[in-house]
């Protein structure tokens, strides 16, 4: 006989009569065992099921019992199994703090009477005689107490003999507020243990009374799906879609696609009015839909009155115990610290005086504004930037020095360094071969002037010193370039009429000695016609004399910040967090979660979405810290539309077509990767493709063993969707290209998924972990050049000026004072790795340590990675690689895949999760 309490789940009446009684106390934190087990057995409901992250853990002890059960016709005799689970879930913050009135001492109730969360076994199979779905088997599941890995929940059921596998396990949360579902584990059954990994938030009934889904661990192509989980596979991924009306609530889950039409404010200034990105006039790749008003003052764009922007609840981590560090710090570093600043320097356009005034960031930093209901906020949430001072109490914003002005406090005065960080700096990803001489503009001679170079032939030989022709280092592949001139050129007009910020379009080239290193060999700098001028071009070279001297520095100021801003823009904000948003859009609406390259995939991505909803809040928005800091202004992200339409390819995303295209490397089948390095010592290149190759070898054993066939491939009616959507939907504006692959056979699919991994793990982490590092002192990598160049059409004061103090000239040419501790602060930020950071290889997924060949794969994955930090620290003590060794270098170790927490230059998560 079942317990009275449990015989009706509508039936609450008794619950009220406790609460009128006044300051009523319920401890809960102690284990409140009301009842042991409860059998109601019950017909399947036709609702529409949630689906969510696949994880389930279950203890039971089995015991097999007859109960008489009596139909129309006759009594007969039903065999059960008793079968126990445990539920775990994770405490939050937000569970504590926001529930401390009487919803809270609802849940308490429902705690102390055992029905917390209601949990429905599902069979794999359908019924034998009818064909249709088994009955489910359900129970409620009831507090435990508390331990190490959360909260325990656990509950008894009574399960027939013949019920089959258990697929899958409908969860419905009782208490009013969400809970942090991590797993549930089901022992008892004649299969052995059950193991469903949730890690997924379950909302209340109360929001929506459909019970959320979880699968087991086992994974199933849509094919092979067991016929009793079908219709609740199908039903799970169309929930994910939504339908694409209103806007979503915090709570749920639904994953589809808008333009970026929501980075301007012109509600609350016409001066932060922006073009919509995504379309014709400025190809974008998709963001997620937030389904916000739209503007008053510009239909076209949605308002940003929400304190927060939507991201799909599964998809936001920052309320978790465990995994506040990195969104918590982020969010208070760019709406906390940033402004503070703009108090503490009030003149925006200050810049530093001497270079002794930069170097007191370091010791003294800059005095905070005390602010009575934040104080020792800052202090506790970055400790590493905010110090208390001991005489005043007050806080201070002191940077650490990065490592590399530590070892070398002049680095980024050499030109050999500048050259160096192409290739192991913190954007090596623009360095390209010169296969073309002599060099000539794409761009419309109408509108931009003349398109032939003013480096010439004769300068670069004279820089050269006679070693060899121009002819000869072309042939011999000597010449090397960092070319903006012509995305940059079509922005000047515009950014040149903004206060405080000047731009040109810029070509450098560098030539390739005969030790391996770059040596720089000029800068060519063009501004278009403007204001009726002609156009103006000038080459700097390297010099003895004193005022060619202090003009190339400051002409390499303005290519550095060119440099930092097509790093931050594109190499970085584009070609990882931004194109990466449509893959885990599509794969979580295409992809149902008991999907094999669902659970290959979910680990990198992570997070992702909300760090760009962050970026979209607070760093690339209209008069964000990049519009506000960096060189292009308000027209930051036009030139990442142009980047992404000029030179975006999915095709080029892989590291060794990335290495090809820029003429890096050579396809030779004789050469370690296949690939023959142009230049030999690119730690960039050689340690990454290392990482590409056990990336690539990892997905190829995940991939055959799911797909021994490749028609399994052509007609996985999920997969295909998955790479339709992403083509179509996600990079809409590129859908008619014709270099997009071909998704057929299993070297397709393995081709894919390892460019995408490598995206957001080894490409994010080299464009990433090392910006405090580069960008902490920001001299050796300025984020704005502030003034033109001497040379551009002087007076004769200017010129005077120039001649008498060249250092002053560099200084105001550097970023203000404001936009400098802005940056640094946020660098130092972004190059923090959190103690919960889940390293690439680290640590196995359930789903794969359950497959054993799977789990040896995995192994063997991990096994390389460990093979790569090894063969990393041989070539760090190399002295013949000199790119990657000298005095006062910074060993390159941003590919090395493992890392303590911290701003450490190292380590490879699996996603971009920062």
């Amino acid at each position: 006989m079942l317990p009275r309490i449990c015989q009706s789940r509508s039936s609450e009446t008794g619950l009220f009569s406790l609460l009128q009684k006044p300051f009523i106390h319920i401890d809960v934190s102690s284990s409140l065992p009301i009842w042991s087990k409860s059998s109601i057995r019950k017909k399947y409901n036709k609702a529409i099921h949630c689906t969510g992250f696949i994880s389930s853990n279950i203890k039971s002890v089995a015991s097999t019992s007859t109960t008489p059960t009596t139909t129309t016709s006759e009594a007969t005799e039903k065999s059960f199994i008793s079968v126990q689970a445990v539920v775990i879930v994770k405490p939050t913050v937000r569970g504590f703090l926001s529930n401390l009135g009487i919803q809270r001492g609802l849940d308490d109730i429902k705690d102390l009477l055992g029905k917390t969360l209601l949990l429905e076994l599902v069979s794999s199979e359908l019924d034998s005689e009818t064909g249709l779905e088994k009955e489910r088997v359900e129970a409620y599941a009831h507090k435990a107490g508390k331990g190490e890995e959360g909260v325990k929940y656990e509950t008894e059921f009574e399960v027939p003999v013949d019920f089959g596998e258990v697929g899958a396990v409908l969860v419905e949360n009782e208490h009013h507020r969400e809970m942090f579902v991590e797993t549930i584990l089901i022992h008892g059954l004649p299969q052995g243990p059950i193991n469903v990994t949730c890690c997924s938030w379950v909302h209340s009934k109360f929001d929506n009374p459909v019970k959320r889904v979880f699968f087991t661990n086992k994974s199933y192509l849509p094919s092979q799906t067991p016929s009793g989980l079908r219709r609740l596979r199908e039903e799970d991924l169309e929930s994910l879609r939504g339908n694409g009306e209103g806007e979503p609530k915090r709570f749920e889950r639904i994953y589809d696609y808008d333009v970026y039409n929501d980075l301007g404010e012109p509600d609350k200034s016409l001066e932060l009015q922006r073009p919509v990105l995504g379309g014709k006039e400025h190809p974008y790749p998709r963001r997620c839909r937030t389904g916000r008003p739209l503007s008053e003052a510009d239909p076209q764009s949605e308002t940003r009155k929400t304190s927060r922007f939507y991201v799909p609840r599964d998809e936001c981590f920052s309320e978790i115990k465990q995994l506040t560090f990195s969104a918590k710090t982020v969010y208070s570093v760019l709406r906390v610290l940033v402004p503070s600043l703009g108090i503490v320097i009030s003149d925006r356009d200050l810049g530093f005086p001497y270079f002794t005034a930069i170097d007191s960031l370091f010791t003294e930093g800059v005095n905070l504004p005390s602010e009575e209901d934040q104080e020792g906020f800052l202090r506790e949430i970055m400790p590493r930037l905010v110090k208390t001072i001991s005489k005043t109490g007050g806080d201070v914003l002191r940077f650490e020095t990065p490592e590399t002005m530590n070892r070398d406090k002049f680095f980024w005065f050499r030109d050999d360094e500048f050259a160096r960080q192409t290739l192991a700096g913190l954007n090596p990803y623009s360095i390209r071969l010169v296969t073309e001489w002599p060099l000539k503009s794409k761009l419309d001679p109408e509108i931009y002037g003349p398109p032939e170079s003013a480096i010439t032939t004769e300068i670069i030989e004279e820089e050269i010193g006679g070693l060899m022709t121009v002819d000869k280092a072309l042939k011999e592949k000597k010449l090397f370039m960092l070319d903006y001139h012509d995305l940059l050129l079509p922005f000047v007009s515009k950014v040149r009429q903004l206060k405080g910020t000047t731009l040109y379009g810029s070509r450098t080239l560098f030539f390739l000695t005969k030790d391996g290193t770059l040596r720089p060999l000029a800068i060519e700098l063009t501004r278009p016609p403007i204001d009726g001028k002609p156009q103006w071009k000038q080459v700097y070279a390297p010099s003895w004399h004193s005022t060619e001297v202090w003009l190339w520095r400051i002409a390499k100021a303005h290519v550095l910040a060119h440099d930092s801003g097509y790093h931050q823009l594109v190499s970085h904000w584009l070609r990882t967090h931004c194109v990466t948003e449509p893959y885990v859009i599509a794969t979580n609406r295409q992809l149902s979660v008991m999907h094999p390259i669902y659970r290959l995939l979910h680990p990198h991505f992570r997070y992702t979405m909300e760090i760009n909803a962050l970026a979209r809040e607070a760093l690339i928005n209209a008069g964000g810290t990049i519009e506000s800091a960096f060189a292009p202004g308000k027209y930051s992200m036009e030139i990442c539309s142009a980047a992404y339409d000029l030179q975006w390819r999915f095709d080029k995303e892989s590291l060794p077509a990335d290495l090809i295209n820029r003429g890096m490397a050579v396809e030779d089948p004789t050469a370690p990767h296949g690939l023959r390095l142009t230049i030999k010592d690119y730690p960039y290149g050689n340690d990454g493709l290392i990482l590409w190759d056990a990336i690539k070898q990892w997905v190829t054993d995940y991939v055959n063993h799911y797909y021994p066939d490749p028609s399994l491939v052509e007609f996985d009616q999920e997969l295909q969707s998955w790479w339709t959507e992403i083509r179509t939907v996600g990079h809409a504006d590129k859908k008619d290209e014709p270099w997009w692959p071909v998704l057929k056979t299993q070297k397709d699919l393995i081709d894919i998924l390892t460019t995408i991994t490598w995206v957001t793990s080894g490409h994010h982490a080299a464009a990433n972990f090392g910006q405090y590092a580069y960008g902490g002192y920001f001299p050796n990598r300025p984020t704005i050049a502030r003034t033109n160049m001497p040379t551009e059409d002087p007076t004769e004061e200017e010129w005077k000026i120039f001649l008498k103090k060249p250092e002053r000239a560099l200084l105001q040419c550097f970023p203000s004072q404001l936009q400098a501790t802005r940056v640094m602060a946020v660098l130092d930020i972004l190059s923090n790795h959190s103690p919960d950071e889940e390293y690439l290889g680290e640590k196995s997924e359930p789903s794969w340590a359950e497959d054993p060949f799977i789990k040896e794969a995995f192994e063997r994955f991990h096994g390389r990675l460990r093979e790569l930090e090894r063969i990393i620290d041989e070539r760090n003590a190399n002295n013949s690689l000199k790119n990657r060794v000298g005095a006062g270098v910074v060993p390159y170790e941003l590919l090395k895949p493992f890392s303590s927490p911290g701003v450490t230059g190292k380590g490879v998560p699996y996603s971009i999760s920062i």
